[in-house]
């Protein structure tokens, strides 16, 4: 505690992360207490009032507390939104629900009454384990460089290499690995609740492999500034999907509303390939959700394939009444600078169905007036 005041009232330190925090609510006996006093002076100290209090909702010794950290003013690292997200856009079998409560501020976790959504960090990758570029460009961990015969280091890494192990310069496999990224940095931007993004992700900072480089102070753990121009769609990609999380719609005198109150306070529907069809089956790569902010005139509608093949995607009709059709904003599956474009530099979609390619995400927009019809 006095190490806390010493940081926020001499070195005016803002907030805190606390790593394996699940160990401050043990007790003597190494036992979790239901009311662990450290927590409490920590949340009660009027010197840490203001202050952001995160923490690591797990320990060493395998208790796991996300969604049941003791406290009410503590968000919490969403340990279950990396995996599942992980599984998700590698493929995996019986992800598709569960991509769904990570996309809508995990419910299943965070919707008891003591617990809100904007409780969750939501992340793929930190500073523990694989950077983004590496999580899709490697199946497994390469430590060996540590010395401890690549024995240290998460083996649950949830990776895909995307065909090739490592560096290549198979220019297919590269597309594949950049709009793998994009899909991730998407989600993760905009998902209900807190989102956190790792130092040079957003221009595919690499390690090589290796998800400790803790012990690693040499060029695999420094950034490495050339990657700003080699991988500049990526910072792009990035810099206009955090200006836009705060959405300005076309006309001024509506009220301005962001990508996660979408999601949070509108009317969702969900969809497969087919209008109000999710198929929420354990084969299913597959997803739509359609949400209307009520008393606005906004409608997002994100499409997620995380297939091997393009799906079409019936949309949903928004009524000749209306002003516009559906625009498209972003589509991972395109080269840049059409993978994302500047709000108001947006393009019509002129059918009834888009087709998502391959491992993608697409969010499209519409201003409407009379509200969603089902075709």
């Amino acid at each position: 505690m006095d190490s806390l005041r010493y940081w926020v009232e001499t070195m005016h330190v803002d907030g805190f992360r606390f790593d394996l925090a699940s160990v401050l609510s043990r007790g003597p006996s190494g036992d979790p207490m239901p009311s662990p006093p450290v927590l409490w002076d920590i949340e009660s100290d009027p010197v840490l009032a203001g202050t952001k209090l995160i923490a690591e909702a797990w320990d060493a010794a395998g208790l796991y507390q996300v969604g049941t950290f003791v406290g009410d003013s503590w968000q919490e690292w969403n340990g279950r939104f990396r995996d599942d997200v992980r599984s998700f856009f590698r493929g995996e079998p019986g992800t598709v629900t569960r991509m769904a409560d990570r996309l809508t501020g995990s419910p299943d976790i965070y919707a008891h009454k003591e617990r809100e959504a904007e409780q969750s960090v939501n992340f793929v990758t930190c500073h523990d384990g694989f950077t983004l570029n590496d999580l899709v460009s490697y199946d497994g961990k390469h430590n060996e460089a540590n010395g401890e015969d690549n024995r240290d280091g998460a083996d649950d890494n949830r990776s895909w290499n995307c065909g090739v192990e490592g560096p290549t310069d198979d220019p297919i496999v590269e597309t594949l690995r950049n709009r793998q990224v994009k899909n991730f940095l998407t989600v993760t931007l905009l998902s209900i609740g807190m989102p956190m993004i790792l130092m040079g992700d957003e221009v595919r900072r690499t390690q090589r492999g290796n998800n400790n480089a803790y012990c690693q102070d040499n060029e695999t753990s420094w950034f490495d500034w050339t990657l700003v121009a080699k991988h500049a769609d990526v910072h792009r990609f990035l810099t206009l999907l955090n200006g836009r999380r705060l959405l300005r719609e076309m006309e001024p005198e509506q009220p301005h509303v962001s990508l996660d109150q979408l999601l949070r306070e509108a009317h969702r529907a969900w969809h497969g390939v087919k209008l109000h069809q999710p198929d929420w089956q354990e084969s299913s790569h597959s997803l739509a959700v359609t949400a209307e902010v009520r008393n606005t005139r906004l409608l997002v509608h994100m499409i997620l394939n995380a297939y091997r093949e393009p799906l079409d995607f019936e949309l949903p009709s928004i009524g000749a009444e209306d002003p516009g059709p559906w625009r498209r904003w972003i589509d991972t599956a395109l080269d840049s600078p059409n993978d994302i474009v500047p709000w108001p530099a947006t393009r019509p979609v002129h059918s009834s169905t888009y087709r998502a390619h391959a491992r993608s995400v697409v969010v499209l927009y519409a201003n409407v007036g009379g509200g969603l019809q089902a075709r």
